[in-house]
């Protein structure tokens, strides 16, 4: 008897990416960037979707990359294969960043790195409010849908502390919350021709 119970297909749990929301990577998806990643979306609509991966760190502080934070030895992160030469950030501290995006709630992409490094370097945020990427997730339009049919990503809610405090392990920690079948992905080997 064929059992029809395949722990890898995703079914649809009524809800659609859009801003705000993190995509779960499939235990086998491929690649360096997007293995085993939660990807938070900061924008998404029918002319595609932009993105930060929140849970693969970079062994490099901020002030280590860029002059303009002197002294902030916060981590960095990478966010995505377009453009990885270019740092983005993602924060908490709405107004007080000229040019910022509302993502949702009081989560903003984006702003005046200027403005960013004078609050840094006044000691006027905490290391809590801000969240460094080197690089971008983007989809073009149409790409995402169909990377969703193709059971790519689990589309999930996150809290906003959670997507300020993610890293490495979260991608366990988010499957786990998801829960139903997908708590069966946590334990299962990256490569299972290694097992």
């Amino acid at each position: 008897m064929k059992s029809n119970f395949d722990i890898f297909r995703i079914e649809t749990n009524n809800i659609p990416p859009k801003k705000g929301r993190i995509l779960i990577a499939e235990p086998f998806l491929p690649g360096t960037y997007f293995n085993r990643s939660i990807v938070l979306l900061v924008e998404c609509s029918h002319d595609g979707a932009v993105g930060f991966i929140l849970n693969k760190p970079v062994d490099v502080a901020i002030n280590s990359f860029n002059k303009q934070f002197p002294g902030y030895e916060k981590q960095l992160f990478i966010g995505g294969p377009v453009n990885p030469e270019y740092l983005y950030f993602i924060h908490t501290l709405g107004d007080k960043i000229p040019g910022s995006l509302h993502v949702i709630d009081n989560l903003y992409w984006g702003g005046s790195f200027d403005v960013l490094s004078e609050l840094i370097q006044k000691n006027q945020i905490k290391q809590s409010d801000v969240r460094f990427f080197l690089g971008y997730s983007g989809w073009a339009a149409g790409q995402l849908e169909q990377e969703l049919k193709e059971d790519s990503w689990i589309v999930s809610n996150i809290q906003i502390n959670q997507v300020m405090d993610c890293f490495a392990d979260s991608w366990t920690d988010a499957v786990k919350e998801v829960g139903g079948k997908y708590k069966l992905w946590e334990n299962y080997p990256e490569n299972p021709t290694l097992n």
